[in-house]
């Protein structure tokens, strides 16, 4: 079988080799060819990379209006494309908008559409939820909350668990991380500001600011490869006393004692790492307004939205500044209370989440759902 995939961002290409790599060990009676928007994991899986994600990667309400006709180019090439090569199946990996309109489009072209890890509709305009259940048709959800979310719209979804989980079981700690990346003996605090180029120049001046109060501690920045080397050397110019490391987040966090973390799915893999963290988020003052108005959910990471409750601190707009930061990272440092809490907070998240296996059962339940079809249909 064929099967086209659509990743926008860093973390949907993990997800996508990672279910890419399931769907193979499970479709044995054909040979699986898959094309893909998405990065260099899933081309590493055995897609057909036909455009990098970086490329679409644009955050935030103002930032979407201003690269507009961008957006709409790209998706002209990738509607002829899919029509051009049409797969059995669409699967659509978060990024909603941009997918849920790919969605409409396939659907109104007779392609089959799968939705591995949900838009995030909970979190505002939830009667978008109508519009899933109209265009996709199965959604495979990877948060607990979601199911009894959807279930409000007569809209039954599967629920796979979290892929995280997943990546998290796979990571091998690097043995000379710390040796080969010159990090010194001192305790580790680990900068983790995104993989955005606008998250980068919101949040990161605010976290290296904060550094200068902790002279106790080694700071150490992860950043991505698939932003430029200049934008982080731009801002770490009065900052010599910060390390940096590429596209090593997990080892990083393996060996940190706390982290300042952009809000995203770094949020979650560092809870399911048990490191405690401060959540910081930043972006354009109309952006921000904007969202102020739309969010319908009392949080902003996935760890207190999961608990359902205030686990971490979330340090949004103006209230990210280097003296909050501080004053909130001092809190869960060794020995303070509020790292205790924390890490309490985070055992109620992992025991809500299960185990591994998501990539693994989503795959599974992608291909049975279309060896079914087929069967019907011959």
């Amino acid at each position: 079988m064929n099967y086209y995939l659509i990743a926008g961002e860093r973390s949907g290409d993990l997800h996508g080799a990672n279910l890419i790599k399931a769907i193979r060990q499970y479709d044995t009676s054909s040979k699986p060819t898959f094309r893909a928007y998405g990065g260099e994991q899933m081309e590493a899986a055995g897609a057909v990379l036909v455009r990098h994600y970086r490329e679409m990667a644009f955050m935030g309400f103002l930032e979407v209006v201003k690269n507009l006709g961008t957006i709409r180019r790209i998706m002209r090439e990738c509607q002829a494309d899919l029509l051009a090569n049409r797969p059995d199946v669409l699967i659509l990996i978060d990024y909603a908008g941009f997918n849920l309109r790919m969605a409409r489009f396939a659907k109104k072209h007779g392609i089959r559409v799968f939705y591995y890890i949900s838009p995030k509709v909970w979190a505002w305009n939830q009667r978008r939820a109508l519009k899933i259940k109209a265009t996709v048709d199965k959604l495979f959800t990877i948060l607990p909350f979601e199911t009894e979310f959807f279930a409000k719209y007569d809209y039954k979804v599967e629920y796979v668990g979290n892929p995280l989980l997943d990546a998290l079981a796979d990571f091998k700690p690097d043995p000379v991380f710390r040796k080969e990346k010159g990090i010194t003996d001192r305790p580790v605090i680990a900068l983790l500001p995104g993989s955005r180029h606008q998250e980068i120049t919101s949040i990161l001046p605010a976290m290296l600011e904060t550094t200068r109060q902790f002279p106790n501690y080694q700071f150490v920045l992860g950043t991505v490869s698939n932003l430029p080397e200049s934008l982080y050397k731009c801002l770490l110019a009065d900052f010599p006393h910060v390390i940096c490391v590429d596209d090593a987040a997990y080892d990083l966090l393996h060996i940190a004692t706390a982290a300042l973390v952009t809000s995203g799915t770094a949020t979650l893999e560092t809870a399911l790492l048990n490191i405690p963290q401060v959540v910081c988020y930043k972006t354009t003052g109309i952006s921000y307004a904007i969202a102020k108005n739309l969010i319908a959910v009392p949080f902003i990471s996935l760890v207190n939205l999961i608990a359902d409750r205030e686990v971490v601190k979330e340090l949004i707009q103006n209230d990210l500044t280097p003296k909050r930061i501080g004053d909130e990272l001092r809190r869960i440092l060794p020995g303070e209370s509020g790292r205790d809490a924390q890490l309490a907070g985070y055992a109620e998240v992992q025991k809500k989440m299960g185990g591994a296996g998501a990539s693994q059962r989503a795959g599974r339940l992608m291909v049975d759902e279309l060896t079914k079809e087929k069967s019907l249909t011959n």
